[in-house]
């Protein structure tokens, strides 16, 4: 009998996911939420589990998703990111019931995401790290934990939930009075986000580079790295465009990265998939920020320079195999983009485009050319769910390469109905800052152009409009 494993997650990463697990032959089962019913994902599964109504409380709901992964019996789930991918409990209920969580163990999980317990375990292994602070002590005590880290290091510092993740939980602050105030909001904000109310203090490292680096780690403790990545072009803490690998000039500094990286991932006894993060300064000093115990939305960036199927070998690794590749087997070669294409109005500050229905839905291709997605013509943005449509990766040999390729891979790209970021994107692939590879994670408040751009008049709505006068309205076909 055919191996089965349900896919905890929706969307891309889904979509993503029901494919490799095709490739190696076994049965890929998908969950959904009743607004997810014209999803993609529940359509190129080979079966699907209703979960609820939702909208979220489902797909976070660990015993719906254990009973679906037992009616349907499967031997393996597949969590994605976001969601339960991070959580230590239901990782835990997976390994009690019997069911193989592809991704590390409950324990890993834990101490990983727990900030505090993290920067300990790295402490002890000499990884560099951000001056910071124990959990702070509850009520007041904290509050003057707060302030003499801050009269000892300066400002601005981070206020940060111990739980926090994916850019929530995360306050920066100015001045003391300023101080006072935030800790009892963030902690607060945590109990709200994360039932959860620890908070800690990191020193801010001034507009750094964001690196970070794939790795990958067997049962037998065989831990290989797959380069770096530069992710540091966000909004709201959220990353916007990836790119591997890292830009950063200093090739030994980026290998001694690495490799840091993967000392990093044996001192946490790290296993299968993940992602250590780290914050660069002007002067090339790094420091340890966190391990992400999850595939990553930016995999496909070092999937396109490595060719080496990261998500497969999630696979594999979790049901016994062992690493097939030694250190000295991983070739870097050429460069790789990826852009989140978010139903988002960027001239708004980002926000969400939810219920706008799409109407023309033409996306780009050729050589180098890679779309993760889940939308299609006639799709309506639900309300409930994260904006990304779509993720495009192009690789090219060169940096100039890539960046040309890209450039013509967004003005071909036409979403119509939504607002989306591929405008924002064209704006930023014409920079100069950008196309020379000088970028931190103030890029886009120290570049308030990129959204001084005319909705109407821009490349992407004159093919738009182009498209949609020629367009005949038949069957929608689901197209990705």
């Amino acid at each position: 009998m055919k191996k089965k494993i349900l896919v905890a997650n929706r969307g891309e990463i889904a979509i993503r996911i029901i494919r490799a697990i095709q490739e190696l032959g076994y049965t890929a089962v998908a969950v959904y939420e009743t607004p997810d019913n014209d999803a993609l994902h529940i359509r190129v599964a080979d079966e699907a589990v209703w979960l609820g109504d939702g909208p979220r409380t489902d797909y976070l709901n660990i015993e719906k998703v254990i009973k679906a992964a037992r009616k349907v019996g499967a031997d393996a789930i597949h969590p994605g990111y976001g969601f339960l991918a991070e959580n230590p409990d239901f990782a835990k209920a997976c390994e009690d019931t019997g069911i193989t969580f592809i991704g590390p163990s409950s324990e890993v999980i834990s101490n990983l995401g727990d900030k505090v317990t993290a920067r300990r375990i790295m402490a002890e292994a000499n990884i560099p790290m951000v001056p910071g602070t124990q959990n702070l002590k509850a009520g007041d005590q904290g509050v003057d934990e707060a302030v003499a880290f801050g009269a000892k290091y300066g400002y601005p510092i981070m206020l940060k939930a111990t739980a926090g993740g994916g850019g929530r939980g995360i306050r920066r602050v100015e001045n003391e009075d300023q101080l006072r105030t935030e800790v009892h909001v963030a902690r607060a904000e945590a109990k709200a986000a994360f039932n959860n109310d620890n908070v800690y203090i990191e020193k801010v490292v001034l507009t750094p580079k964001h690196v970070e680096v794939q790795i990958l780690a067997d049962a037998k403790g065989k831990t290989v790295h797959l380069g770096s990545r530069d992710c540091s072009i966000q909004r709201r803490n959220q990353k916007l465009v990836e790119i591997a690998p890292s830009l950063i000039e200093d090739r030994k500094l980026v290998d001694k990265i690495c490799d840091t990286a993967v000392q990093a991932a044996k001192a946490a006894n790290y296993f299968n998939a993940g992602t250590v993060e780290f914050l660069v300064d002007k002067d090339m000093n790094y420091y340890f920020m966190e391990i992400n115990t999850r595939v990553q939305v930016e995999h496909t960036v070092t999937e396109m320079v490595t060719g080496i199927d990261i998500v497969r070998t999630q696979i594999k690794l979790a049901l016994g195999k062992e690493l097939a590749f030694n250190q000295e087997d991983v070739q870097i070669r050429g460069f790789a983009i990826e852009v989140r294409v978010n139903a988002e109005d960027p001239q708004n500050n980002f926000m969400p485009e939810a219920g706008k229905k799409v109407t023309v839905y033409r996306s780009p291709g050729g050589y180098g050319v890679r779309l993760d997605g889940f939308v299609y013509q006639g799709y309506t943005i639900p309300e409930d769910y994260d904006s990304l449509l779509v993720k495009m990766t192009v690789f090219g040999f060169s940096w100039n390469e890539t960046v040309d390729r890209l450039r013509r891979c967004l003005a071909n790209y036409v979403i119509t109905g939504p607002k989306t970021t591929i405008p924002f994107y064209l704006k930023l692939v014409n920079d100069p800052d950008f196309q020379s590879g000088d970028f931190d994670t103030s890029f886009i408040e120290t570049h308030p152009e990129l959204i001084d751009y005319d909705e109407q008049g821009s490349e992407v709505n004159k093919l738009a409009r182009l498209i949609a006068e020629i367009h005949f309205e038949g069957e929608n076909k689901y197209a990705i």
